[in-house]
């Protein structure tokens, strides 16, 4: 770990205490893991300390865990040109628990957190206009949601006849394969022709010794 990024790691869990449940540093880069409820105290500690000043909010998104009972992780990458730093902060919440908007302290927030709630279902709460972003208003699910089908729901064309667009249920000219991209030279179990010829050579050899 570099020493300054474990002094700022060091300096951040002890000002902010039960804030922070975890702080690690990997590939040179801090992350801090703290309560979804803690959002807006820690965030405003990032960007306000003579420390710290984060006070760009590079990135916001999610990552999906289904198998977990908090399944979304929320990540903030933060940006502080003044000291040339960087940190990521993470909080994790499940499907019905809302995490606290944060664009009151970064404007940048927003369309990230509206493209978060569009892709995961990730609700933020007292966001100023939480809409869908990058899929239709009437596009049904999440797609980025680990449980979410590959084919999707519906299917849409333009209707010729209609002169518009429709929505159809996906409809696919056969069915859906699992393909097996296993190489033969990767652990492979089938057995292949010409494969007892050379059991046969190993034995002969044997009895030749």
């Amino acid at each position: 770990m570099d020493l300054a990024q474990k002094e700022l790691g060091d300096y951040i869990f002890a000002s902010l205490g039960d804030l922070v449940t975890e702080v690690d540093c990997r590939f040179d880069e801090l992350t801090i893991n703290i309560n979804p409820e803690d959002i807006l105290d820690v965030l405003k500690f990032l960007r306000d300390d003579a420390n710290c000043q984060f006070r760009q909010l590079m990135d916001l998104c999610g990552v999906d865990f289904p198998e977990e009972e908090k399944r979304f992780c929320v990540v903030y990458n933060l940006l502080s040109l003044t000291h040339n730093n960087r940190i990521r902060v993470k909080t994790w919440t499940d499907e019905n628990t809302p995490v606290s908007s944060v664009t009151p302290l970064f404007s940048s927030a927003g369309w990230w957190e509206r493209e978060t709630w569009d892709l995961y279902g990730i609700y933020f709460a007292d966001h100023p206009d939480l809409r869908r972003i990058l899929t239709d208003y009437g596009f049904e699910g999440h797609p980025l949601r680990k449980d979410f089908p590959l084919t999707g729901y519906v299917e849409l064309r333009y209707d010729d006849e209609q002169k518009r667009v429709v929505y159809e249920p996906v409809q696919l000219t056969q069915e859906f394969r699992t393909f097996d991209f296993l190489s033969p030279w990767e652990g492979a179990h089938s057995k292949l022709p010409g494969d007892e010829k050379a059991n046969n050579s190993d034995d002969a050899a044997e009895n030749t010794a």
